[in-house]
This record gives structure tokens, sequence and C-alpha cells, in this order.
């Protein structure tokens, strides 16, 4: 049995955000599970090579933006789901943090950071 709280995950700036860590690999359940927070204001273009991931948007608004335009509104209470890696732009609204509880499989080694000054952030 695993029980964490907010105080215990490992907490990383990812760039445009933080991501508290609730479970990484060496908890051993083969899936990580993270409370993310995407600045307001913020424009993050994202790649996950290694890694297939969803998200549950708690809090804040935004877009998800794929290469081919197509335009996915987030808002608290919508899940979305990368299912082939797929590069995107993650953008949070202008006046509130987005907040999101992520699923990341397999599961992060739990230090991972974008990097955003790249064209496509991945890991």
């Amino acid at each position: 049995m695993i029980v964490r709280n907010l105080t215990e995950a490992k907490t990383v700036d990812w760039g445009n955000g933080l991501s508290r860590r609730f479970l990484v690999a060496a908890d051993g359940v083969g899936y990580s599970l993270t409370d993310t927070t995407v600045r307001a204001g913020t424009k993050s273009r994202l790649e996950y090579r290694n890694h297939l991931e969803s998200c549950y948007c708690i809090a804040g608004s935004g877009e998800v933006i794929m290469d081919d335009g197509t335009v996915y509104p987030i808002t608290p209470g919508v899940m979305y789901s990368l299912s082939e890696n797929e590069a995107h732009w993650l953008v949070a609204g202008p006046d509130e943090d987005l907040n999101l509880v992520c699923v990341f499989s397999p599961a992060l080694r739990g230090d991972e950071v974008h990097d955003l000054d790249q064209p496509s952030s991945a890991y």
C-alpha cells in the first residue's frame, strides 16, 4: 500500500509549471500519477516519445492544440488522452493556472523535465 500526501510528492519544475509526482517508476506500479500545474498564460510544445499520457482537468482552463491545428478546449471535468505519442501544444488560459491530474505509462523516473527551448520537448 502506498499513501502519500501533496507535501510528500516529488515536485519538479518542468518549465511552464510544476509536476507533483505521487507515483514514479521506483514505486513499482507500472505507471505514474502526477498533480500538474500549468502556469497561467503559458504555451508549451510537448511530445512524450516514451510515454503515453492521460490528463484530467480539475481547475482552470486552457486548450490542447495538435500539430494539424485541431483545438481541444480543456476545462474542469474534461479528460484528454494522447494515444500515439502525438506532439501537441498545451496552453493555459491567461487568467488562472491550469491544474491537471495526469497518468503516464510506463512510469516516469520522477526527475524528467522538458527543454522548452527545443522545437519539440520530449521525454
